[in-house]
């Protein structure tokens, strides 16, 4: 398949790309700054765009048969509409050149998630850290869930660096509202792309966890 990576500079959308290209798929990854791709393949494409500048996604969408977002940014303390911004205007993309499927990550913890992220999370890390950047993941998941898309929600538990196991679960009620539940983003990306082929969980929000 030809698939457009968002995130792709990303540790999460490395894996993807990774990932993709060892599947036999082309990947086209839509970059800010495009030198931060250090992978060559003769399957890959890099080009410069940036999801909240709608003019600059045009060449990038074309001739694709689905997007992949890994989005995301590191703005925690301050309010922020990056994730919905930049979420918005890949959906419109999309339409205008008629692509169907999107998968994308957010989070445990999201909207008929809340709690699951576990005790820590639920009364620091999130009221405390990330409380405008899961406000936006939310505002995120509710613009993919009210579009014509063929669309699938990965909500991961707490992202490692872990090696690709292959052994984890998903559903969409897991979680932990005690024990923080983790996956690594190797597994996440696996799960990606195999939903991709499966199309198990479309029009769902689905939690990964180990």
């Amino acid at each position: 398949m030809n698939l457009l990576i968002i995130g792709g500079t990303g540790k999460t959308g490395k894996e993807l790309v990774k990932q993709g290209l060892e599947k036999g798929h082309s990947i086209t990854v839509l970059a800010r700054n495009p030198n931060k791709v250090k992978c060559q393949h003769q399957n890959l494409k890099v080009i410069k765009g940036n999801v909240l500048i709608p003019e600059t996604l045009e060449n990038a969408f074309q001739g694709q048969d689905a997007v992949l977002s890994a989005l995301g940014h590191k703005r925690f303390f301050i309010k922020t509409t990056i994730l919905s911004r930049g979420t918005k205007n890949i959906i419109s993309t999309m339409e205008r050149n008629k692509i169907q499927r999107f998968i994308c990550i957010t989070s445990l913890g999201i909207n008929d998630s809340r709690f699951r992220l576990g005790l820590y999370y639920t009364l620091f890390t999130i009221p405390f850290i990330l409380l405008f950047y899961f406000l936006d993941k939310a505002k995120q998941e509710k613009l993919i869930m009210s579009s014509n898309l063929d669309w699938t929600i990965v909500r991961p538990g707490q992202l490692t660096n872990g090696k690709k196991r292959m052994k984890y679960r998903h559903g969409p009620n897991l979680g932990n509202y005690i024990l923080t539940k983790m996956i690594s983003r190797a597994d996440v990306a696996h799960f990606m792309l195999n939903e991709l082929e499966s199309k198990k969980y479309m029009h769902q929000a689905v939690a990964i966890i180990n």
